[in-house]
């Protein structure tokens, strides 16, 4: 199977979507093509299964190299690990996801949905890409569609979340490309050329000195993307501000772009990833104390989501810090498990929202019983936030700390146990918010018992989507871990 097929459904759904009248045919190509797209994904999975039980050990499959620009050795250079598989399944599903949530969408729906497959578009270039180029290419791709679904389909305080979005996601680009720069001009080929491409840098030697050098650029500016603190402070802005789908893509995909950079790049240049190993410790174990006491003192579904995800994305942070390899597959786990897990805490607050038109937590209150599937996602949502063991939650976090607890070092046990005890303080927020919004008597400010209604057909699908996910991996994570560690 052609892995370029993953770039070219989106931009044909893209196309066909700018060629549709009416939303009828706008939600039933868009959704199609997310359907198929996930089909291919599944794909690309058996695919890459099979030549891996043929005996291929290659670092990367299915690839294709093509020359882009001749001057600098740009190459359209595509391939996957199990890393940018379990990626890729991850942006399938939201996609999915999302487009089945946003079903209602009458403002500007043919854009809406637009911007929605070219988010994903950029997503699957990115997670693909061997050239450093190319890469960084398809991750500006990904952050255009951002500043307008917030801007135009935002609410609150929209154009300032846009701007401050845009604005702090395009100074991480510029870092990064200092970063990919650095390490294109100090890396030559056996010809005498520079190169861009990943397995072939991934064999040459780079100077300790450059590495020091040009690492902290490359990772700070992907760790923008990714809610590396203190740079963090756009994440509760643009979700609180985004429309549902849009704050499923940025939680579920776009901050998961930063997280994989992080790593390629850890791996692309690992003396400067064990020299600055103990400042990325401490900026994930800030973020996941700071993140998680910050969600305590919200009042508003989103922000309490949002501010959730700078905690759980230091998780990501930490086990990339560590650099061991159980360390490093727990992140890579804890990408995949957040990204499902946020994409659906965003739909069933999405879901809420368009009911009782609140997000305040004290103005909710006892909608089990009027809304027992959507309370019973929003549950779901929260316990797998919290770790709850038989979800994927659990099965990422402790993946994490075991592979933490394998550095002996004093730093290094201190950031794990306070990453552990963080857990607890989740517990705290989680199960308050839930008694809160769910348990109790009936209470929505504004509305009434009667008109409040459940789920449609296409809500309980996107969740459902979502929800299978989690539990494949909470259940049996067993699959996920043999695809990363191939």
């Amino acid at each position: 199977m052609p892995l370029s097929i993953l770039i070219i459904l989106p931009l044909l759904t893209a196309i066909a979507l700018l060629l549709c009248n009416g939303l009828k045919p706008v939600r039933l190509v868009a959704l199609s093509g997310s359907v198929i797209q996930l089909i291919v994904a599944a794909g690309v999975l058996f695919a890459y299964w099979q030549q891996r039980a043929a005996g291929n050990t290659a670092a990367m499959l299915l690839e294709e190299d093509h020359v882009w620009f001749t001057p600098l050795n740009i190459h359209y250079h595509i391939g996957v690990d199990g890393i940018s598989i379990a990626m890729i399944l991850l942006t399938a599903f939201v996609t999915v996801a999302g487009i089945l949530v946003s079903w209602s969408m009458e403002k500007l729906n043919k854009e809406f949905f637009f911007l929605l497959v070219l988010l994903s578009l950029g997503a699957y270039g990115f997670f693909i890409s061997l050239d450093l180029f190319t890469l960084f290419f398809f991750l500006e791709v990904a952050v255009i569609p951002k500043f307008l679904l917030i801007g135009i389909w935002g609410s609150g305080r929209k154009e300032y979340s846009a701007m401050k979005l845009a604005l702090m996601l395009m100074g991480g680009s510029a870092l990064v490309f200092v970063g990919l720069a650095g390490i294109y001009f100090n890396t030559q080929t056996a010809g005498g050329t520079h190169t861009f491409d990943l397995l072939q840098i991934a064999q040459l030697p780079i100077p300790g000195e450059v590495q020091k050098i040009f690492f902290p650029f490359a990772f700070i500016g992907f760790g923008i993307f990714t809610a590396l603190f203190p740079f963090h402070t756009w994440v509760p802005d643009g979700h609180s501000s985004a429309p549902t789908a849009a704050s499923m893509f940025l939680a579920g995909i776009s901050m998961k772009l930063g997280g994989y950079g992080c790593l390629r790049i850890a791996l692309l240049m690992p003396d400067a990833a064990q020299y600055y190993s103990w400042i990325i410790i401490l900026l994930a174990t800030i973020a996941i104390i700071y993140g998680a006491f910050a969600t305590m003192m919200q009042t508003d579904l989103k922000y309490i989501n949002a501010y959730s995800s700078v905690s759980h994305c230091g998780f990501v942070l930490l086990g990339i810090g560590m650099f061991t390899k159980t360390a490093i597959m727990g992140a890579v786990m804890q990408m995949v498990s957040h990204g499902l897990m946020t994409a659906l805490f965003f739909a069933a607050i999405g879901m809420l929202y368009n009911r009782t038109h609140t997000r305040q937590v004290a103005q909710l209150g006892g909608l089990l019983k009027v809304m027992p599937f959507i309370a019973t996602v929003f549950v779901i949502a929260g316990l797998c936030s919290l770790g709850l063991p038989g979800l994927s939650g659990f099965a990422a976090e402790v993946t994490v700390f075991m592979g933490a607890w394998e550095k002996a070092d004093t730093l290094y046990r201190v950031a794990t146990i306070l990453a552990c005890v963080s857990i607890v303080v989740t517990a705290v927020y989680i199960l308050r918010a839930m008694g809160k919004v769910i348990m109790g008597p009936l209470q929505v400010e504004g509305g009434t018992a009667i008109a409040l209604t459940d789920a449609g057909w296409n809500e309980k699908v996107a969740a459902g989507l979502l929800i299978i996910g989690i539990v494949a991996i909470g259940m049996a994570p067993f699959w996920l871990t043999a695809l990363i560690n191939q």
